[in-house]
């Protein structure tokens, strides 16, 4: 079966949503908002990831439009939600890809939410190998993926830094509408883990990333709960020695019921969280730590981009 016929009646994430994304047969819009016409909102060098990801020179990161999740919360709202970005074909993502690593000689090519497109993914990686580009290949993801692609993905990756959003499935069904998240995320992360092992650069590793899996975890405000349980059942399953990145940088970018959702977090809240990391040991962290003023950060943060833009980061 060739790789595109994953599109047709299409479960590559775990909505199983069925859909036919084939375009030759009259394609429709899976729950990711995409049909297989690759759509793509953004390629160049960015300095945001963890240490051992950006570097010096940055990470190629490469944002599909469109996701599988579609968290209530998302700072990529502007191409997970609205669709910002433009169709591209595969050779002209190739070309792309290529003419940023000559230019801005990346550490690695960083695909964001590479999931509802995986093979035009695989056949991307397959063409960069073949022409002899070798940085490591990096998916970011939000931890909500199908263990039988992660398989297939198997020969197509060496980094992965998923999330690990929702202990609660409760909350999980109220902002990204999968009450199955937390137990489908720690089957997934768990194939990730026996792929790769954990990430070989670690906090205090003045080397680059270039294999192994980075677990990410978002302190939602109000919440504080959700993080401490998604901490303790990271540690249960993988034990301390799991690369853990703690991230602080919420920025409320839609009007939700919970008015703890319009704000940023405390700093007792990230406290709280941070405290549970350190206490329950884990060996390997990576903290984002609030800014001294989270109560009056500007309209646009750092972390949150602006995809209309032909730099979306600052």
């Amino acid at each position: 079966m060739g790789l595109f016929e994953l599109y047709k009646n299409c479960i590559l994430c775990p909505r199983q949503c069925r859909v036919n994304r084939h375009f030759a047969g009259g394609a429709r819009s899976g729950f990711c908002r995409e049909t297989n016409q690759l759509k793509v909102a953004h390629i160049g060098p960015h300095f945001g990831e963890e240490p051992s990801i950006s570097g010096t020179r940055g990470s190629g990161t490469i944002f599909f439009s469109g996701c599988s999740l579609m968290c209530s919360y998302c700072q990529n709202h502007q191409i997970s939600h609205e669709g910002i970005g433009k169709q591209m074909s595969l050779d002209q993502l190739i070309e792309r890809v290529e003419e940023m690593i000559r230019v801005s000689h990346v550490h690695n090519i960083n695909i964001v939410t590479p999931d509802h497109f995986f093979p035009h993914v695989f056949l991307l990686v397959s063409r960069l190998r073949i022409q002899g580009f070798d940085l490591p290949i990096v998916y970011n993801l939000s931890g909500y993926q199908s263990v039988d692609m992660l398989k297939i993905a198997e020969n197509y990756v060496d980094v992965y830094l998923p999330d690990y959003k929702y202990a609660d499935p409760s909350l999980a069904a109220q902002l990204s509408k999968c009450r199955d998240y937390p137990a489908v995320a720690l089957d997934a992360i768990g194939e990730m883990v026996k792929q790769k092992g954990f990430l070989d650069a670690c906090s205090m590793s003045p080397e680059m990333a270039g294999r192994g899996v980075l677990v990410r975890h978002l302190i939602l405000p109000g919440n504080v709960e959700n993080s401490i349980d998604a901490l303790t059942n990271l540690f249960v399953e993988f034990g301390g020695g799991l690369p853990l990145s703690l991230m602080s940088q919420y920025h409320p970018v839609f009007q939700h019921k919970d008015k703890d959702l319009n704000r940023f977090i405390y700093h007792q809240e990230f406290d709280r969280v941070y405290f549970h990391a350190t206490e329950l040991g884990f060996e390997n962290l990576f903290v984002q730590f609030p800014e001294k003023e989270s109560l009056s950060r500007p309209t646009r943060a750092p972390f949150l981009p602006d995809f209309q833009k032909t730099e979306p980061f600052r």
